[in-house]
């Protein structure tokens, strides 16, 4: 089987390759590595082949600034890219903050932001890949995950979105209950970045009410968000809900602390520098600091179950809603427990959604929807109107304002705009 990696010149890569060395998945016999940035791709091939080596995997590694080569004949095709880099990140970050909002990333005016970026690359790596490989599967870890996979999945696009927070969270609730992940199972709702979970089942038992109860301090310290508001929702809000229900707290937070994008460069060019030492056989401590926690581990068995011909499996992914949450419209891509398998990804039945949490998603869902018409369509009216949509920002006059601001700090990569 080949593997194809979209944005190979990650320096998540390795974790991505290191999970896969350690599962030892031996239907993997080709791996591409694809990605415009030469000299950095060629530094992580190198430390990945050697991390392959180390394990003893017999996969052959090899890298192209070609999308269709790297493509042809590929069973799974993962997309893992960052329009713009760290720099455009950067803006994300800091521009909404002068409106007084959040600045991130993947929410607010930073995710539209990003989102207006990456879809029309994202569905134009997405029709060369249909072009040369009509039966791979697209797993989309590119965020805005959600409105990304929503973009794929309506063009038609055989595509399953992955984000690492419901494993992080399995993982991290098994050793607060001291039991092996596996007995751990979570119902996990909502959308990419806007999910609670909302029971956590061990051997056949659900004990939230005891996580609540004995774990509220240790949940609140990893999450940011106090205890007694776990206890209200009866639920356990994703780190990041912290933007929503602590919006004011984290503005000021961000206004005198780094943003995360000069961490992240500090930390990609420190990793860059470990992976180019020829002795570097085993994934280094640094790579922690990169985020993306289990990345590796939740994409390795989300490819294995698309593509094994095995029995279905239950992940954690963004798919269409189909009636899911009936409040969302169908072709919504909502995050939740799904069945996996060789035909693709099913959301499974989820109980009746508190209206606290219904109506954020609801909220959210609809501001994705303009999300997406602007990324497809263009128009700075368009970027305004998402922004007026979204529960972050909501007033007329701001929306105007990071809109004026948005285009004019990502007209380089918007053909519309320039």
């Amino acid at each position: 089987m080949k593997l194809t990696v979209v944005g190979g010149g990650s320096t998540y890569t390795p974790e991505l390759i290191d999970g896969l060395a350690r599962r030892r998945e031996p239907a993997i016999e080709e791996i591409v590595l694809v990605d415009p940035d030469a000299e950095r791709l060629d530094v992580v091939a190198d430390f990945c082949r050697r991390l392959l080596r180390e394990a003893g995997h017999p996969a052959q590694l090899r890298t192209t600034p070609d999308v269709v080569e790297a493509a042809t004949g590929a069973a799974a095709v993962l997309l893992q890219l960052r329009v713009g880099g760290q720099q455009a990140r950067y803006g994300d970050e800091t521009f909404p903050l002068e409106c007084g909002c959040v600045g991130q990333e993947t929410t607010g005016a930073g995710g539209l932001a990003k989102a207006l970026r990456t879809v029309p690359v994202v569905l134009d790596i997405a029709e060369h890949v249909r072009a040369v490989a009509p039966e791979a599967w697209i797993v989309n870890f590119t965020n805005p995950v959600g409105i990304v996979t929503r973009a794929l999945l309506a063009e038609g696009h055989r595509a399953v979105g992955l984000c690492n927070v419901a494993i992080t969270f399995s993982r991290w609730i098994a050793q607060l209950l001291d039991v092996t992940p596996d007995a751990v199972r979570l119902e996990h709702t909502g959308l990419n970045h806007l999910t609670w979970v909302r029971g956590v089942h061990v051997d056949g038992r659900d004990v939230l009410p005891d996580l609540l109860g004995e774990h509220a301090g240790a949940m609140s310290e990893h999450i940011g968000l106090p205890p007694a508001l776990f206890r209200r929702l009866g639920a356990v809000p994703s780190y990041y809900l912290k933007y929503f229900y602590a919006h004011d707290e984290v503005v000021a937070q961000q206004r005198t602390a780094p943003p995360r994008a000069t961490v992240v460069a500090d930390v990609e060019r420190d990793l860059l520098k470990r992976y180019a030492d020829p002795s570097l056989t085993v994934k280094p401590e640094e790579l922690s600091k990169r985020g993306g926690a289990y990345y590796s581990e939740a994409a390795v068995q989300l490819v294995h179950s698309l593509t094994s011909g095995g029995p279905a499996e239950e992940h954690v992914v963004n798919v269409r809603n189909d009636g899911a949450l009936p409040f969302l419209p169908d072709d919504m891509v909502v995050e939740t427990n799904s069945t996996v398998d060789s035909g693709g990804a099913a959301a499974l039945p989820v109980r009746p959604v508190e209206p606290a949490l219904a109506g954020l998603i609801g909220h959210v869902a609809g501001y994705e929807q303009l999300a997406l018409d602007a990324a497809l369509r263009g128009g700075r009216d368009r970027v305004a109107h998402a922004l007026l949509a979204h529960p972050l920002i909501g007033q007329h006059a701001i929306a105007d304002q990071l809109a004026d601001e948005l285009v004019r700090r990502n007209a380089q990569f918007l053909p519309w705009a320039r």
